[in-house]
Formats: structure tokens, C-alpha cells, sequence
């Protein structure tokens, strides 16, 4: 099981702003600072996603193959997320639909890079 997730910015107060308004349309809140000037997100008091500045002192750079995914309650909310990721500055990576062979598959995803160019997915997975 997956604890939480960083991802490192090199201008931490617009990554702050960008998640903050990003994460609440997945019902996570500002949990509390981190002491690198970052924010530690979560849901019901459990730590899930932060934004950081790296701990060795230099600067924050994207990891090629790296990914944070975000669970959606529904494909609208996919929709609604990426498209809102994009209005706050993100850029496509990939537009909502489905992931697979199968056309009405059970994973739906759309993915995106931050605004320090981390790449993000948020996603459904329809059960049964």
C-alpha cells in the first residue's frame, strides 16, 4: 500500500497555490507546511500527496518514468480534474478516455504535468 507521494518545486508558493486548488476538486485539504516552505495535502487526517523543496538543497527536477496517479469517484471527475489542471497552468499529457484494448474498460484516466513539469494522472477504476 501506497503511504503518500512527493513531488519537488522550485517555486513553492505557486506550486502551494496550484495544488491547493487543484486537490480540493479530489476532497484533499492542506494537511500542514513542510518545513522546506512546501504543503503536505491529505483526507481525514491522512497524509496522501505534498509539494516540496528537495531536502538536499538543490534544485527540484522531474523524474523521467515517474508519476503520481489520483483516484476520481467518477469520469466526470477525470474530465472536470484534467480540465482544470489545465486552466490552472498544467499542460495535456493525455486526454481523458479510456485506457486498454476494450472500449468500455475499467480504467479511465487523463494525465497531465504540473507547473515544475512533474507528470500527474488522475484516474477511475470501475470495479466489478
Amino acid at each position: 500500500m501506497l503511504g503518500y507521494s512527493l513531488v519537488g518545486s522550485n517555486d513553492l508558493p505557486r506550486a502551494n497555490a496550484f495544488y491547493a486548488e487543484l486537490l480540493a476538486d479530489l476532497g484533499l485539504i492542506k494537511l500542514f507546511d513542510h518545513q522546506s516552505g512546501g504543503t503536505i495535502f491529505g483526507k481525514n487526517g491522512s497524509l496522501q500527496f505534498g509539494v516540496v523543496g528537495p531536502f538536499d538543497g538543490k534544485p527540484a527536477t522531474i523524474g523521467n518514468g515517474t508519476m503520481t496517479a489520483f483516484a476520481a469517484a467518477d469520469r466526470a471527475s477525470v474530465d472536470a480534474v484534467h480540465a482544470h489542471a489545465l486552466r490552472l497552468g498544467g499542460t495535456n499529457e493525455g486526454n481523458p478516455g479510456v485506457r486498454g484494448p476494450d472500449p468500455d474498460g475499467p480504467f479511465y484516466g487523463a494525465y497531465f504535468r504540473d507547473l515544475d513539469g512533474n507528470k500527474l494522472c488522475v484516474f477511475h477504476w470501475r470495479r466489478g
